[in-house]
């Protein structure tokens, strides 16, 4: 998969050079590229933000630099084309997997006040968010994104099956994980778990989740039957 990140800060993507998506990188199951919109502006200063017409409070990053990035970066329009906004749909775990199927993906990560309208219509964006409120920019959200889809990529955890036990994935949160030691400042490991039972195991694992989710977060639960 080849994911390109347009931004104005391209310095802030380092941390996906770390951990599970820097080790997914170097075996080349994904490559990712931030791309800086300054280096395509024609303006001398490289300014890629004015005042809004109408007016109101801020700047508004301008359509010329992310449009001929865009033009420049994926000049057969094979990527899917992303930009972060609270307008969009909100990132769950059924769009996370509807990305992770695609080969080329393309992140536009707004500031300021936002983008100008002509840039989204003429690269043909899709709104997508995180959540409802308000970030000062679109990076750290394309950030939460990239590292959902990516956690659905063959090879990118250690195990292809990580993916399917964690929460959301069959609508429920996450069972409680222990390790080593087995009794930690007095409090034990459950039974079940030392059993070598997997049956029992599995059963205590579902009970777990649904009891968890229906505590915590039972807006989520889906109908099991």
């Amino acid at each position: 998969m080849k994911i390109d990140v347009l931004t104005l800060f391209p310095e802030m993507f380092a941390p996906l050079k770390m951990s599970i998506i820097g080790r997914a990188e170097k075996k080349g199951i994904v490559e990712i590229n931030a791309i800086n919109i300054r280096d395509y502006s024609t303006d001398k200063h490289m300014k890629c933000d004015d005042l809004p017409y109408g007016g109101g409070a801020g700047m508004v990053m301008t359509p010329q630099p992310i449009v001929d990035c865009v033009r420049a970066v994926d000049p057969e329009n094979k990527a899917k084309r992303i930009y972060m906004s609270p307008k969009g749909r909100t990132l769950s775990v059924d769009i996370a997997k509807e990305l992770a199927k695609e080969e080329n993906l393309l992140f536009l990560c707004g500031h300021y006040e936002g983008v100008d309208e002509r840039a989204l219509e003429i690269c043909g964006f899709e709104d997508l968010s995180i959540g409802d409120y308000v970030l000062t920019g679109g990076e750290l959200a394309s950030m939460v994104v990239i590292d959902a889809l990516l956690r659905f990529l063959p090879g990118v955890l250690g195990s292809d099956a990580s993916a399917l036990d964690e929460s959301f994935s069959e609508g429920l949160l996450e069972y409680p994980q222990y390790t080593r030691p087995v009794v930690f400042e007095g409090l034990e490991v459950p039974d079940v778990l030392l059993s070598g039972h997997h049956a029992n195991i599995d059963k205590w694992r579902r009970e777990q989740a649904q009891e968890l989710t229906l505590r915590k977060r039972p807006d989520i639960i889906k109908n099991d039957n």
